[in-house]
């Protein structure tokens, strides 16, 4: 039995030892290699700090002349990243997308149900997703380019311009990024 407790001991402290600072060094060094030394991409607006938003975390975007990003499940706090845990067949669930639904509808007339993407009507697993699919941007383009008073042409460049392609898998585009350019058109 003590081969045993003297076993168990020396592997539970290999493990605090390799997870806890080996891992935890390895992790941190690879992140001081990324952008802003893995703090996120953090974007300044108008030259202020009071306008700013963090390019990887979602963030609200509800005015009809600006494209709105993808639902949030936790109010798009970065502290409680988290989905809605509701399955697909939960009536509270379904009821929450048939209201982002109807939302969705009456702000975007020329839009029918089936065209609308699910991921406008649907949160993320994290909740925090900042990427909208281009399909996702260019149908709300005809409720802005109203809104505005811009031609539909300019805001599908804008889109097209803001499409990022990945080496795997489909393209995407940042909504916060996108909005700031919305602004800045002319």
């Amino acid at each position: 039995m003590k081969n045993h407790i003297l076993s168990a001991f020396l592997l539970t402290l290999c493990c605090i030892v390799f997870f806890y600072v080996i891992y935890t060094a390895v992790v941190w060094s690879i992140a001081q290699l990324a952008p802003n030394h893995g703090k996120g991409e953090i974007i300044a607006y108008q030259n202020s700090t009071s306008h700013y938003g963090f390019a990887n975390v979602g963030q609200s975007f509800t005015n009809d002349k600006y494209f709105w990003s993808r639902p949030s499940a936790v109010n798009y706090n970065a502290a409680g990243s988290a989905g809605s845990n509701k399955g697909p067949s939960n009536p509270d669930y379904l009821a929450q997308v048939q209201a982002r639904i109807d939302t969705f509808l009456v702000h975007n007339p020329t839009v029918s149900k089936e065209h609308i993407p699910a991921e406008l009507v649907t949160a993320s697993g994290s909740g925090l997703d900042p990427h909208l699919s281009p399909q996702a941007a260019n149908i709300q383009i005809a409720r802005i380019a109203k809104v505005r008073h811009i031609h539909e042409k300019v805001l599908a460049e804008l889109v097209e311009t803001h499409t990022e392609s990945p080496l795997l898998g489909p393209s995407y585009i940042n909504v916060l990024k996108l909005n700031i350019a919305l602004d800045q058109l002319k």
